[in-house]
């Protein structure tokens, strides 16, 4: 697999879960940006998802993994920028799906529902798993031109 640049970011309830996966992705060859939180001290989580949506967005980094307590937060924040396509996976399945139909550029999962070895699990088939094109081409650029 070619490295990607990943930025990271957690709220208070993702920041373990997140600290995990930043050691996986370093050990996988990754670069990884880590836009916070430093602890497990309360944060709001709109102030990271907007960090690394705009990482994203801007092509600072490549892709994004947010992380709070059920992911439903994060989504819904990165989701709110241009260009962002923000998957909550909450499986193996899902984050394949993200990304062969859907194209998306955040991964979101929930720190308090997922653990280290299947984030991991995720994480991996999400930078594995490529864009199928063909007919979610068509739906995505739908989904880019609504109102």
């Amino acid at each position: 697999m070619t490295a990607v640049k990943i930025a990271i970011g957690s709220d208070h309830a993702g920041f373990s879960l997140k600290q995990e996966l930043i050691v996986a992705l370093d050990k996988a060859g990754h670069a990884v940006l880590d836009l916070g939180t430093n602890s497990s001290d309360p944060v709001d989580y709109p102030d990271f998802a907007g960090a690394v949506a705009r990482s994203v967005v801007s092509g600072e980094s490549d892709r994004g993994i947010l992380i709070c307590g059920s992911g439903i937060g994060m989504s819904i924040a990165a989701n709110r920028f241009p260009g962002i396509r923000a998957a909550l996976c909450l499986d193996v399945e899902t984050a394949r799906l993200s990304r062969a139909h859907n194209d998306s550029n955040v991964l979101v999962m929930a720190g308090r529902k997922t653990g280290g070895a299947e984030a991991r699990a995720i994480v991996h088939t999400w930078l594995m798993s490529e864009f199928e094109g063909g007919r979610h081409a068509g739906r995505l650029h739908k989904i880019d031109t609504l109102p």
